[in-house]
């Protein structure tokens, strides 16, 4: 498995809408985590549409000692609130860069399956559980005379999971491998609880990161003819399993859970991640840079991505900016500016 090649695209998923434009805590902000949630399994009980679990299926074709593992990321959600005592909204200019809106901050987490020979998982299943503590951490924040501007306090509710893998064969050479990740973190204390609460109990953005050694995926939007029947009776829960690497590479996979096609790439041209999946960079960028002055301090108000974010868009070169423009790329892969 090539991360390096991986990663790029794996991240954009991780962090697809993240946040979104205006880059706020404001209209499109208030409900976020649209992708990938699972939600646990006591919650999702009640029949409220949620789901506490993903499933995929997808085919290899090699032998009994093809080497499979899988790698499933997700994020961790932190409840970032202000204690009474902070001045303004902002903090002004006595504290500069300070934190002070409310917001769900994210730690990424990663789960390894381990290595398992097809030949393994055809005689039973393996089964992974996983946990990850909660916390409470308080950050004083001080003005430049050192006097206390306010209090933020960040809280993450303790989470807990299980990945399962398993194998089939479905015909001589070709195998049908099923990943299937399940939040199984109690439930609150409490009974009952809130959607905004069981969120912050949730797997976001969940995917995973398939390989194979001594074998080769298959291709779901596009088998060979010997495969097509196999590949149409795949059955995807919440995700959307696609080659990825280098063109023609067969060793990896992402199990994605938003819609992408084979080989999918991150623009040459992107100065960066943008959060938002629903536009071009150039329509970012410029809509970032008429932002007001207030509006920019309450965008970095926000987090240290979204200060980033601000903060690369507004030192971008006019080279970086005319780059983002009017670029056609052919199906063969050739660039037309």
């Amino acid at each position: 498995m090539n991360r390096l090649h991986v990663d790029r695209i794996a991240d954009a998923v991780l962090y697809e809408g993240y946040i979104l434009y205006p880059y706020r805590p404001s209209v499109k902000n208030r409900q976020r985590w649209t992708f990938g949630g699972l939600f646990p399994e006591a919650y999702c009980q009640s029949g409220n549409g949620d789901s506490a679990s993903m499933q995929t299926e997808c085919l290899v074709q090699g032998d009994a000692r093809t080497t499979f593992e899988a790698i499933v990321r997700f994020l961790h959600l932190t409840e970032r609130t202000v204690e009474k005592g902070v001045r303004n909204r902002f903090g002004g200019e006595t504290v500069p860069g300070a934190f002070f809106e409310p917001w769900q901050e994210a730690e990424e987490r990663e789960v390894a399956l381990g290595s398992a020979a097809l030949g393994e998982l055809l005689a039973g299943p393996r089964f992974v559980p996983f946990s990850f503590s909660g916390g409470r951490r308080v950050e004083t924040v001080r003005d430049k005379a050192g006097d206390i501007a306010g209090v933020l306090v960040r809280e993450q509710q303790a989470i807990a999971g299980s990945i399962e893998a398993r194998a089939v064969e479905e015909a001589e050479g070709l195998y049908r491998l099923m990943l299937r990740v399940v939040n199984r973190t109690p439930p609150a204390a409490s009974g009952i609880i809130s959607r905004d609460a069981a969120l912050l109990r949730s797997l976001v953005s969940t995917h995973a990161i398939l390989a194979v050694q001594g074998g080769a995926f298959v291709s779901l939007l596009d088998p060979p003819d010997c495969c097509r029947e196999a590949a149409a009776a795949c059955c995807n829960v919440g995700v959307w399993p696609v080659l990825v690497g280098a063109e023609g590479q067969t060793d990896t996979m992402l199990a994605s859970p938003i819609i992408l096609y084979d080989y999918p790439q991150v623009a040459a041209e992107s100065p960066g991640d943008f959060f938002d999946g629903t536009e071009i960079d150039e329509m970012l960028t410029l809509r970032i840079l008429t932002l007001t002055d207030e509006e920019k301090r309450a965008m970095a108000s926000v987090d240290e991505r979204a200060r980033d974010l601000l903060a690369r868009t507004e030192t971008m070169a006019r080279e970086q900016m005319l780059g983002l423009h009017g670029t056609i790329r052919t199906p063969e892969g050739r660039t037309h500016g």
